[in-house]
């Protein structure tokens, strides 16, 4: 009896063992099975992500259009085009006038300061008296060349006089070389007083103290230095006056760029601060030196001078060099569009052009219109002209790609808004 409970005994624990060894391959089997369904949903929701990601990049760049909307917003399509453009350089300047135009007024004679006849931006002709100084000195300039002119008139008849009697041989030759010389002397002297007075604008009738100050060409008077009563002192600058009727202009143009530059070559320009009128001109002069530390060298360019009226010197002004006609690839101006810092155009996506809309199971059905896609391409543009921009392709495309050349900007708020459309 004993041996058969002791061997009932060791039945019981070898079976108890067995059963705690299945429940822990169990519970091992059931971890185990946990860990792959939670690598398997992080896998799907990995992918799942990548998708997205892929997708939202996708229609960042891509528009989608029902067919109605695509006839509402008037799109066309275009095809890259090899054109004839315009070349330009841009350069910045000013207007000036040549040095024969601008004067810098000054008097020969020191003086005091009588009467100023004119205003800043009066207009006057060459000769006309701007203002009159005083000198004492001038009246003793009259006198000398009063006193030489009368001793002329009395040495030419004495002179006259001993040449008869000199060719009779009655008076020595000796006394009539000594007359002819005074009257010689006289005579430069006389010269010298009037040359002096001419210098002056001073009459040499009469006597005054007054010497009058000329504009020495045609022009509008600038700036007036002098004020009535000071002391007007020589070499210095008096009235500027300058003549606006050859005005032209100084562009500053880059090393880089000269070598497309040549005489005979026509620009565009606009004042700075008039931006809204464009007026043309054609070089004339370029530097052979550089102008300052910038390395820019100054381009001379004349102005037609019926655009000149209203111009001053000094104004600033941007200008557009217009170089010879070169062949390039591009597209209408308004098919080119820009986001942010970068410039793109719209592609009509052939593969997309219709899609289909797919049913889900017990989905009610409804009609669904087709679309069309556009991708945004960048591009970089380059000269525009005649209406048309030069592109070059960041990307290589198809040489038969549609472009849109009508309603880019319409794509480009809708790709900006996301590029999603509703059902």
């Amino acid at each position: 009896m004993k041996i058969i409970f002791m061997t009932l005994t060791e039945d019981l624990t070898v079976k108890h063992a067995k059963i705690k060894r299945n429940v822990r391959k169990g519970i091992k089997f059931s971890v185990l099975c946990v860990i792959f369904a939670l690598f398997a949903v992080n896998l799907s929701c990995s992918e799942k992500k990548t998708e997205e990601s892929k997708e939202e990049e996708k229609s960042s760049t891509e528009v989608a259009l029902t067919e109605s909307q695509y006839k509402t917003v008037s799109i066309q399509t275009g095809f890259v085009e090899d054109r004839n453009l315009n070349k330009i350089i841009k350069a910045n300047g000013y207007t000036t006038v040549p040095p024969q135009n601008s004067a810098e007024v000054s008097t020969l004679i020191g003086g005091t300061v009588k009467d100023i006849y004119v205003l800043e931006g009066t207009y006057v002709n060459k000769g006309k008296v701007l203002a009159t100084i005083q000198n004492l000195e001038v009246i003793e300039m009259q006198e000398e060349y009063h006193s030489a002119t009368a001793n002329i008139e009395y040495l030419q008849l004495e002179y006259n006089r001993q040449k008869t009697l000199s060719d009779e041989n009655v008076n020595p030759r000796k006394i009539f070389q000594e007359v002819k010389a005074k009257l010689a002397t006289e005579r430069a002297r006389a010269q010298a007083a009037k040359n002096k007075l001419d210098a002056l604008h001073v009459s040499t009738k009469g006597s005054s103290s007054l010497v009058p100050i000329v504009a020495p060409i045609n022009g509008y008077v600038g700036k007036i230095n002098i004020a009535k009563g000071a002391f007007a002192n020589t070499g210095v600058s008096l009235f500027e006056v300058v003549d606006n009727s050859q005005m032209h202009l100084d562009l500053n143009v880059y090393e880089k760029d000269l070598g497309s530059i040549s005489v005979g070559q026509v620009i565009d320009f606009v004042l700075t601060n008039q931006s809204n009128k464009s007026i043309k001109g054609k070089i004339f002069g370029i530097n052979k030196s550089f102008s300052n530390e910038s390395k820019t060298v100054a381009v001379h360019a004349k102005i037609d001078p019926a655009d000149a009226k209203g111009l001053i010197p000094g104004m600033y002004v941007s200008a557009n060099i217009n170089i010879t006609n070169t062949t390039v690839p591009a597209l209408p101006k308004d098919a080119v569009v820009k986001n942010a810092d970068k410039y793109f155009v719209f592609v009509q996506e052939e593969g997309n052009a219709q899609e289909e809309h797919k049913h889900e199971e017990g989905e009610k059905e409804q009609t669904h219109e087709k679309e069309v896609h556009f991708k945004a391409i960048e591009v970089i543009p380059g000269t525009t002209d005649l209406g048309f921009t030069e592109v070059k392709f960041v990307d290589k495309i198809n040489s038969d790609a549609k472009i849109v050349i009508n309603g880019a900007f319409y794509l480009l708020s809708a790709m900006k808004g996301g590029g999603e459309h509703e059902h």
